[in-house]
């Protein structure tokens, strides 16, 4: 949307919903424990939006060494849209579905939300591969 990866929309985002309970931006370590993310991942991901004039950097009002990630009033605008289009999909997905077929939806996600929670995905960056493995 708005010529912003998928990514950079999913940061956004996550900044967004951070800002809606705190009035300051989040750090990159918070973003990055938020999103499962790398720390130098989501610095590439700031850098991007940064040069696009969508978030941030700034200065924590209580310890100047620590740097926080704000979205910047474009941001802002790209991420309400954002927002509004994910209702509507929504929206129209539980007229499809109808009310039953929609919470069976919700319970199946919570209990797949669940599971994911306690079986964290190994870390493929350490997994060690002889020449004979792919990747698939």
């Amino acid at each position: 949307m708005d010529g912003n990866k998928p990514s950079e929309m999913t940061l956004m985002l996550c900044i967004a919903k951070h800002n809606h309970f705190k009035k300051e931006g989040p750090k990159v370590s918070e973003i990055s424990r938020y999103l499962g993310l790398t720390p130098p991942t989501v610095t590439q991901l700031i850098n991007s939006l940064e040069a696009k004039n969508m978030v941030e950097r700034q200065a924590d009002s209580s310890d100047r060494r620590v740097v926080r990630v704000i979205l910047s009033e474009q941001g802002k605008a790209v991420t309400r849209r954002a927002k509004a289009h994910m209702d509507t999909s929504l929206n129209k997905l539980v007229e499809y579905l109808g009310e039953e077929e929609s919470n069976q939806l919700a319970e199946l996600l919570l209990k797949v939300h669940a599971f994911a929670q306690e079986n964290p995905p190994p870390d493929l960056d350490r997994l060690q591969l002889n020449g004979d493995d792919k990747l698939d």
